[in-house]
């Protein structure tokens, strides 16, 4: 309003200065009362944003308070409620148990001792007794039968001209004195005796050689015993390479053999009394242990037992069976077989002890029966052992105990 005009001095344009004039701010920036006239302005809408600020306030609060609760009733909830069992201590009666095969105790094979022949008869079927030299079979003896007769007459035969030579000889001594004979056909006369005798001795060899051969050709049994199986057939030409004729149970005893694992193996003792059972039929056996085996099958793991059994007709080698060894008698606990675990340390339970923490107890399992496991050490019985789901369980953790699982049902 109050400008004067722009004077031009030497070429020069002057701007004149106006006083009343305030340059805008550059930055944006306003005065107070602007700023004061805004607020006004937008009370409204500061009045929500404060409401909204003051409920996420409260919000977060109760969320807080929420989280710490439930964190808390979690810490309680993750307790783990286990059942436990205290185990029955019960007189026991400790067993090893196997399987196996009846076998004949002395088993016999009976075949041909001589040269190969025709087997001409047969007296004997599986499953007969015979006696120590009874006939259980023949081969044909056309051949060496005429042998032995004619040396038998030859041995007569030699045995004559031996009496004859003797019979000279004896004479020639009763003359001796008289001098009819002279010392040269005397000595003569002897040494044609002592020849003579010699062949009744070659002629009798002769004789037993044969007879033996045809003793050969007659099968017959080596001992008492009961016939196993009989291979032989009439018309048969039987011969050494040829296989057995006969098998023989020598006394009709039978054992069984079985197989035992290498921890039982050290609980058995010669002599303890066994029980055998076979397939199908109800009654046992009873026997005693004959021999345990002296090495342990690297492979399996595995070791030998006898079984010597009495004779009996049900007992027939090639069955199967199952036998089991009285090994001792005590009174140990048992658990049921949830209770017990297992792990590359061994055999293990776990127990709650009085400040119901789980702890690790290691156990030797002596034996397993229809009551359940039987526990060999590592409990004295009166322990609170975790009867079920201990395998989702650690040593150390802490626990709570069901009260309908605190006792053994």
């Amino acid at each position: 309003m109050n400008a004067q005009p722009e004077k031009e001095s030497d070429g020069e344009t002057v701007v004149p200065i106006d006083r009343n004039y305030t340059p805008p701010n550059r930055y944006g920036e306003r005065a107070p009362a602007d700023w004061i006239g805004r607020v006004k302005e937008r009370r409204g809408a500061w009045i929500v944003a404060g409401l909204l600020l003051l409920v996420a306030l409260i919000v977060l609060v109760r969320v807080t308070r929420h989280t710490a609760g439930g964190e808390a009733a979690l810490s309680q909830n993750s307790i783990p409620l286990v059942s436990v069992i205290v185990p029955r201590v019960i007189p026991v009666t400790s067993t090893v148990t196997f399987t196996g095969t009846i076998f004949a105790r002395n088993d016999i094979p009976i075949g041909v001792e001589g040269d190969a022949g025709r087997v001409v008869a047969i007296y004997v079927e599986a499953g007969d007794r015979v006696k120590r030299g009874q006939l259980m079979a023949k081969l044909d003896q056309s051949v060496l039968q005429p042998q032995a007769n004619r040396l038998r007459a030859s041995l007569e035969e030699a045995r004559a001209q031996a009496a004859l030579s003797m019979a000279e000889y004896n004479r020639a001594k009763g003359v001796e004195a008289s001098g009819a004979l002279s010392a040269e056909e005397i000595e003569r006369r002897r040494a044609a005796a002592v020849t003579d005798d010699a062949r009744v001795n070659v002629a009798a060899a002769q004789l037993a050689e044969t007879q033996a051969w045809i003793a050969r050709t007659e099968i017959r049994a080596p001992s008492d015993g009961v016939v196993l199986t009989r291979s032989a057939e009439l018309g048969q030409t039987a011969s050494q390479s040829g296989g057995a004729l006969f098998r023989l149970a020598r006394g009709g005893d039978v054992e069984m053999r079985g197989q035992v694992a290498e921890q039982d193996l050290v609980r058995l003792k010669l002599d303890q009394p066994a029980a055998v059972y076979l397939t199908g039929i109800a009654k046992a056996f009873k026997g005693h242990v004959r021999l345990l085996g002296a090495v342990i099958d690297p492979k399996t793991r595995l070791g030998e037992i006898r079984i010597a059994l009495d004779p009996d007709p049900a007992l027939r080698p090639g069955a199967f069976a199952s036998g089991e060894v009285t090994v001792g008698n005590a009174n140990r606990p048992v658990l049921p077989q949830t209770a017990v675990l297992s792990d590359l340390q061994g055999s293990y339970v776990f127990v709650v002890n009085a400040d119901k923490v789980v702890e690790r107890r290691a156990v030797r399992i002596a034996d397993t029966t229809a009551a359940g496991v039987v526990i060999g050490e590592g409990l004295k019985g009166d322990e609170q052992v975790i009867s079920l789901a201990g395998g989702f369980l650690r040593a150390g953790e802490r626990v709570e105990i069901a009260k309908s699982g605190a006792a053994q049902p």
